[in-house]
């Protein structure tokens, strides 16, 4: 019987949608195989939370849980935190000098995929497509009138680490240029801001097991919003999530061989979600989601089950891996 770690929570807009991952991933690991912890992460409070919703501290220094007079060490964590520090390296750092596996991309892919800018930048640097645009820190003071000049409208502007759409808007005017670049800079101190690229969004998941590479069946993204925000992506009824996509076989085939080829490049590790527009013929990269959710509602999840995984099995399967690094 293995000791898991789910931790969850982090220091982002994300952290109830972090607690939800979590739960669920409690909920589908085998019980046989595997003997599970919520830890709940804020700031400097590390708490293990038991059945009964009390905290109980975790001891930073090893990674461990005191309950009653035994001590509990993790075989592995399954890491549930979408954001700030479980996404963008932080955490993964604190593993690796503890030496304890985890479940999702290390420390170098989670800093290149939770930064928007540098993630384009790589991605473009090996000649794929990505939405024009411009990057700017808070001390650059952009103006809109040069930025509208260079990239025309409409725009998106997003803080550039920050996940769930949390910060992000689509502008289509200068007034609203100026708004959505003062809130992105309420999220981070460097904003990203594209070009839209009108066609279908697409989302492409994938997975490391034993030596070879799991693409699921790929998803179209169908916002009934301006677009795919924060509550198109959390509330019921405010989105359709198609699996499998219904684009043409060539496009199908193009975004999963991108989606391999940048996973491997940027050397990912447990379940990713890849982002694409997919424009006429032509596929855009979008972002990259390391530790995208888990609820039964999300995107990974139906990705997995339109492929003829349970999510107990897709859980197990992903913990497998993680233990295989040990």
């Amino acid at each position: 019987m293995k000791n898991i770690a789910i931790v969850c929570g982090g220091n982002s807009g994300e952290y109830e949608i972090s607690v939800k991952s979590a739960g669920v991933v409690k909920k589908h690991l085998p019980k046989k195989k595997y003997k599970s912890y919520i830890i709940e992460i804020k700031g400097a409070e590390w708490n293990f939370i038991n059945d009964n919703g009390e905290k109980i501290p975790v001891d930073k220094s090893d990674f461990s849980v005191g309950i009653g007079n035994k001590k509990i060490k993790f075989d592995a964590v399954f890491n549930a935190i979408h954001g700030n520090p479980g996404e963008d390296g932080r955490l993964q750092a604190w593993f690796d000098m503890l030496n304890i596996p985890y479940t999702s991309c290390g420390v170098d892919a989670s800093v290149l995929t939770f930064n928007k800018y540098y993630c384009n930048r790589f991605a473009g640097s090996f000649g794929i497509k990505t939405a024009p645009s411009l990057s700017f820190s808070k001390e650059e003071n952009p103006e809109p009138e040069k930025i509208i000049a260079e990239l025309g409208l409409p725009l998106f502007v997003k803080p550039v680490a920050n996940g769930s759409s949390v910060g992000v808007s689509k502008a289509k005017n200068k007034e609203q240029l100026q708004k959505a670049i003062n809130l992105a800079f309420e999220f981070d101190n460097r904003i990203l801001i594209e070009k839209a690229i009108d066609g279908k969004e697409i989302a492409c998941g994938l997975f490391k097991y034993n030596k070879g590479i799991i693409v699921f069946p790929l998803t179209e993204i169908v916002s009934k919003n301006e677009f795919f925000d924060y509550e198109a992506k959390y509330s019921e009824g405010k989105a359709d999530e198609i699996t499998p996509a219904p684009i043409d076989e060539n496009s199908e085939t193009g975004i999963k061989t991108l989606s391999t080829f940048l996973y491997n490049k940027m050397d990912c590790q447990g379940f990713v979600r890849f982002d694409y527009i997919l424009s006429g013929s032509d596929i855009y990269f979008l972002e990259v989601n390391s530790i995208p959710g888990m609820s039964e509602a999300s995107i990974i999840p139906k990705m997995a089950q339109a492929f003829g995984l349970t999510l107990e099995r897709f859980f197990d399967m992903v913990l497998e891996e993680a233990l295989r690094k040990n």
